[in-house]
């Protein structure tokens, strides 16, 4: 191979590299010898190297990096190749974690109970979208049957005529909430049917916010698969 330091066509000693050669090159570009890690070393050198191929669009495997460092053992190979935080973040992106474990339901507020005070006297002020009604439960994430609705006190049907005067209000704001999946609620978007048949019966008898379980309500529990809102963001500056 080709080494590039080398004197009498035998390669430099590592220590005249550190020691010698590194400083005298960091004095003609103007930089320091050493950071925030520590000295500028021909390891460093490497491991940036290694890094940059490790983190480039069409990246080198961990093998790859090995046997072209010269290591023995992939190991060794990994204290070299560092993750930059942008693929990390790219990773993270393309695990749609987000897209599988949260939904986003549509709120409506009611301003004028808020300001009026009508909310702290226990009125409804907010209404979350089921599809086929509101759930005006403050803590609707944290309720159990959200997506297998008992229909108990706190729930208010679209076509009802109570549901009718409320999305006939001036006053109301539209708001997004994002509702983290429980893995059964997982289950019963990602396997269908089966899945949501188990919830439901599972649900039967836990109490609803009310107070009252599925079963003493005396209504079969409706499933309500929680709907995604696309959320379209316009670039910075526009």
């Amino acid at each position: 191979m080709d080494f590039l330091f080398a004197f009498r066509a035998r390669r430099v000693s590592k220590h005249y590299i550190n020691g010698t050669i590194i400083p005298m090159l960091c004095r003609k570009a103007g930089v320091p010898t050493a950071d925030v890690r520590g000295n500028i070393t021909s390891h460093r050198a490497c491991s940036t190297i290694a890094s940059q191929l490790y983190n480039a669009k069409e990246p080198m495997t961990l093998f790859e990096l090995q046997e072209w460092l010269g290591h023995r053992t992939p190991e060794a190979t990994a204290h070299y190749a560092k993750i930059t935080p942008n693929r990390l973040a790219r990773a993270y992106n393309d695990a749609g974690y987000f897209a599988r474990n949260v939904r986003t339901v549509e709120v409506l507020v009611d301003r004028d109970a808020v300001a009026s005070g009508a909310a702290a006297n226990g009125d409804p002020w907010q209404y979350c979208d089921l599809g086929h009604g509101w759930c005006t439960y403050t803590f609707f994430e944290q309720c159990q049957h959200r997506m297998a609705c008992a229909r108990c006190d706190f729930y208010t049907p679209k076509a009802s005529s109570k549901g009718q005067l409320l999305e006939a209000k001036e006053s109301l704001q539209k708001m997004l909430a994002a509702i983290p999946l429980t893995d059964d609620e997982r289950a019963a978007v990602d396997d269908g049917q089966a899945a949501l048949d188990q919830l439901l019966e599972r649900l039967t008898d836990v109490p609803t916010p009310a107070g009252p379980t599925p079963r003493q309500v005396g209504i079969p529990a409706q499933a309500t698969l929680l709907p995604v809102i696309e959320i379209n963001r316009k670039p910075t500056g526009q």
